[in-house]
């Protein structure tokens, strides 16, 4: 996470970004136009390479749960993922990656605090 930040720090400095949005449009000749780029826009630049990788079907809900599995599978904590996905209830983010918390089993019977 802090390589993504430092790059997009590296990118931004040079282009005097201080507020407003971080992507935005520029014309050919160089110059900022606009606002900035729509949620459109990224959607756009998403399927062109997906397709370029042989990714057929796509939607925005397939980058969603992919990202909560990956951070899943990456040890994250479903609290985590749960506030990552704006959840209200665990259950739901449960449901969501296809998982249940194993109470028989739970992790912290493992630290070693028996008698």
């Amino acid at each position: 996470m802090d390589r993504v930040k430092a790059a997009l720090d590296d990118w931004a400095s040079p282009a005097a970004i201080i507020e407003g949005r971080l992507f935005r449009c520029v014309s050919r000749t160089g110059s900022i136009w606009g606002r900035g780029i729509t949620e459109k826009v990224i959607w756009h630049i998403v399927k062109k390479y997906a397709a370029s990788a042989g990714i057929q079907q796509l939607s925005p809900h397939d980058c969603r749960r992919t990202c909560a599995r990956l951070c899943h599978a990456a040890g994250g904590e479903l609290e985590q993922i749960q506030f990552l996905l704006g959840h209200v209830s665990v259950a739901t983010t449960e449901r969501y990656l296809g998982c249940k918390q194993r109470l028989r089993h739970a992790v912290n019977d493992q630290i070693g605090l028996e008698p």
